[in-house]
């Protein structure tokens, strides 16, 4: 019985090995996505496929290819898993569910495989599908698959197209409070034009006579040479609202849920500020210090969310670097809010700082797990605890709604 049982499931083996050897079909395939989508939020889009055989083609499905999420040996090596000091040392040594954790965090979407409906000889159809994006950024499809299976239902024979494409992925946004932060118009020397250039440029408005005091780089040597007197530049001086979102990046992990609800608290500040007749500054340290301004007819807010669709955590530069940035950015700011990955002496040395400058703040810090007693005390922001909260990972929304 075991020889013919055997005998039998060899045969429909073979059989459908070699069926599935015969599946070259050329199919041409055409994804037409949108150009953004939102961490989360499910996109529909469409494909065209065309049949390019004489045959009839049933029971097809279509796979799509995402990016591989496996991560490197070296991101395997200096990643731990979230708790991992507290499975036994097998689990430790082997890595295993390390391994599984790591591919979840970079798993940029997730799609499922899609029954095509039966194609005529040289026919093309048309099919809508659905993707969820899970990541933040770039999500990248390297091609689809055409799976054909067997009449057993052992093997799938697979034909991958190469269709190249991408949609980026901008940060989860939450919805806010009015936003009850104080704030007086400040002198901006060099007009908006300052606010979206480096250096020293400023907006022109005329010409006038030189007054003793007057800086020698303002003469105007053109109008001096044809008139015979010294004239010089006059610039126009602009007094508005100019608030801060500063980004706190500094944390020494690769991947990091408090980090990503931080970027995601500072896309919803980035989508509910009006900049109509204000200034938004987006302030954060990667690879350098940036600082990316919106509003009055600069940066978008669209251009704001794919930077913040970009940011990553910083982990070779420490926490001064931002302190300085932000500091030196202080004298004309009417409010800042603040986005803290931790509630240490550096962070409140910041705080005190531009409280201390008379600027209007907004501390809100997140935080993975109960941290310990040091976000207890409020620090400099004990004097108005009304500005100060703490959002827990899991729980932001309900933190949200006691602002």
């Amino acid at each position: 019985m075991i020889f013919q049982v055997f005998t039998f499931l060899l045969s429909l083996f073979t059989i459908s090995l070699v069926y599935s050897l015969f599946f070259r079909s050329p199919f041409v395939v055409r994804r037409i996505i949108p150009r953004f989508a939102t961490k989360g939020q499910p996109i529909k889009y469409r494909l065209i496929i065309k049949n390019g055989t004489d045959k009839i083609q049933r029971g097809l499905h279509l796979i799509e290819d995402l990016t591989d999420p496996r991560p490197s040996f070296e991101e395997f090596t200096r990643s731990s898993e979230p708790g991992e000091e507290t499975r036994n040392l097998f689990d430790r040594y082997v890595g295993f569910f390390r391994w599984q954790w790591l591919i979840s965090q970079k798993k940029v979407g997730a799609v499922k495989e899609k029954p095509l409906p039966t194609f005529q000889p040289k026919s093309e159809i048309e099919i809508r599908h659905e993707i969820l994006p899970l990541r933040r950024g770039m999500m990248m499809f390297s091609g689809v698959t055409i799976a054909r299976p067997d009449p057993f239902g052992l093997f799938k024979s697979l034909v991958t197209l190469p269709v190249k494409q991408s949609i980026r992925v901008l940060p989860k946004r939450y919805s806010l409070p009015p936003i009850q932060l104080s704030g007086i118009r400040k002198y901006q020397r060099g007009g908006v034009a300052l606010a979206s250039s480096i250096g020293d440029s400023e907006e022109f408005v005329s010409l006038r006579d030189y007054r003793p005091g007057d800086p020698l780089q303002r003469i105007h040597w053109k109008s001096w040479a044809r008139i015979g007197k010294p004239i010089v530049k006059e610039y126009q001086e602009e007094f508005f609202v100019r608030h801060t979102l500063i980004l706190d990046t500094f944390l020494k992990k690769d991947y990091s849920e408090a980090f990503e609800e931080a970027v995601s608290l500072a896309a919803s500040y980035v989508c509910t500020i009006n900049t109509m007749e204000s200034l938004l500054d987006l302030m954060f340290v990667g690879r350098e210090s940036y600082c990316i301004t919106s509003g009055r007819g600069l940066a978008n807010m669209d251009k704001m969310l794919e930077i913040l669709s970009s940011v990553k955590l910083c982990a070779d530069k420490p926490f001064e670097s931002l302190y300085h940035s932000v500091i030196n950015h202080a004298h004309s700011l009417s409010g800042c809010i603040c986005i803290l990955l931790a509630w240490d002496q550096e962070r409140r040395d910041l705080i005190s700082h531009l409280g201390a400058m008379g600027i209007p703040l907004l501390v809100l810090v997140i935080k993975e797990s109960k941290l310990g007693d040091e976000l207890d005390d409020p620090g400099p922001m004990k004097n108005k605890p009304e500005f100060f909260h703490i959002l827990e990972v899991g729980k932001i929304e309900e933190g949200l709604a006691k602002l």
